[in-house]
């Protein structure tokens, strides 16, 4: 497979994580997904925000948010997000430290 190919897999296999997750599975919250998993929709914004930066395109948090999401990140917390137990918020902490570190 030449490398455009594999580029364009990649991109295509990501649009439809994201599909997935904005689409289809707009329920699930992103502490559970972190809490699981170790990321969740924000990770997600941000990756794609340092590779545009990696590149030379000067994005914000908020722009990435806003280009993942398809609407303002409070929109989307608005719509979306309930209120985490104290218990889901402990454990966000610990995923969230071994995962992200600083760079949230």
């Amino acid at each position: 497979m030449d490398d455009q190919t594999r580029i364009e897999i990649e991109a295509a296999a990501f649009r439809a994580l994201r599909h997935h997750l904005m689409e289809k599975r707009a329920d699930v919250q992103n502490i559970d997904m972190m809490n699981l998993t170790g990321f969740c929709r924000n990770c997600l914004s941000r990756w794609y925000q340092e590779a545009a930066n990696e590149r030379g395109i000067e994005m914000t948090k908020d722009e990435a948010r806003e280009i993942y999401y398809g609407m303002p990140y409070d929109d989307w917390k608005a719509s979306h997000q309930t209120e985490a137990s104290p218990d889901k918020q402990a454990a966000f902490k610990t995923a969230f430290a071994e995962n992200v570190g600083d760079k949230g």
